[in-house]
């Protein structure tokens, strides 16, 4: 019997990013804000379409905004670590690494009462000791690998890299892979963002986006006998009125297609059972 799963995750960032990167005037914080406003809509929308999905919330956002992540807790969604203040991991020592998984993991702990299952890297870049350390703190799966597509896999540590001859893989380990991809993000979709020596367009017309997301989930449909598709979407982008109704022709879509919406631990072990 066919099984083809879809995560919904939402990376609810809020001002962390903003803070981070020391953008801290009133309107890139007051875009922060806005995911707050986004994340009630999403919500509301998930709580009446019954489904169930996985939000990675920096250890900032929980400490913030307790209200609004203790009801994405309470409605049952899984709850999954994204730094403290949305610091990518690649740009840390080792002991900076783990300093800021342990401060994310007791605002978590705090919230849910127990430890996340997964961690999501800040901007998608691992360190070398990513890995190692999320394995140190019982994590079951990562999300911010682009190995593959619709199958979860086991993470390496040890690949060594050279221009002068073939990458040697390292040996796998005991933690998952939940792949993602940009393609299936919305944040290059839709959000425009100008800094020095940077411009990020963004803001695409959502039915494109929408066309393209659908197409992902059909190939794998085709392809797959079993398959999980994740989508990766932020409450101060996927949140505003028309990207809000592109999410509900989705999930329309989706369920037309067949599609099985689960949280991120659930599509884990469906997958490797």
């Amino acid at each position: 019997m066919p099984d083809h799963l879809v995560c919904l995750t939402f990376d609810f960032d809020a001002v962390s990013p903003w803070i981070h990167r020391g953008e801290t005037t009133p309107t890139p914080l007051s875009r922060g804000e806005f995911g707050v406003v986004g994340a009630g809509r999403l919500l509301e929308l998930l709580l009446r379409r019954d489904i169930r999905s996985t939000w990675f919330i920096p250890g900032h956002t929980i400490d913030t905004y307790p209200e609004a992540c203790q009801r994405v807790h309470r409605l049952g969604h899984e709850v999954g670590h994204h730094g403290y203040l949305h610091e990518p991991p690649a740009t840390l020592s080792r002991d900076e690494e783990a300093s800021v998984l342990d401060h994310g993991l007791d605002c978590i702990r705090r919230l849910t009462g127990g430890a996340p299952s997964g961690y999501r890297s800040p901007s998608w870049d691992l360190s070398p000791h990513t890995i190692e350390l999320l394995l140190e703190r019982g994590f079951r799966y990562d999300s911010s690998l682009m190995g593959h597509d619709h199958r979860p896999y086991r993470c390496r540590t040890g690949d060594s890299v050279s221009r002068e001859g073939p990458m040697q893989l390292g040996p796998e380990t005991d933690l998952w892979e939940m792949p993602i991809s940009w393609s299936t993000d919305d944040h290059p979709h839709f959000e425009f963002v100008r800094r020095s020596g940077a411009l990020l367009q963004g803001l695409r017309r959502a039915e494109d986006v929408l066309e393209n997301w659908l197409d992902d989930f059909r190939y794998m449909a085709r392809e797959e006998e079993r398959g999980v598709l994740t989508y990766t979407m932020h409450p101060q982008v996927i949140g505003r009125g028309h990207r809000m109704l592109m999410l509900e022709r989705l999930i329309d879509g989706l369920t037309q297609l067949g599609a099985r919406f689960v949280r991120m631990d659930e599509a884990l072990e469906v997958m490797i059972r």
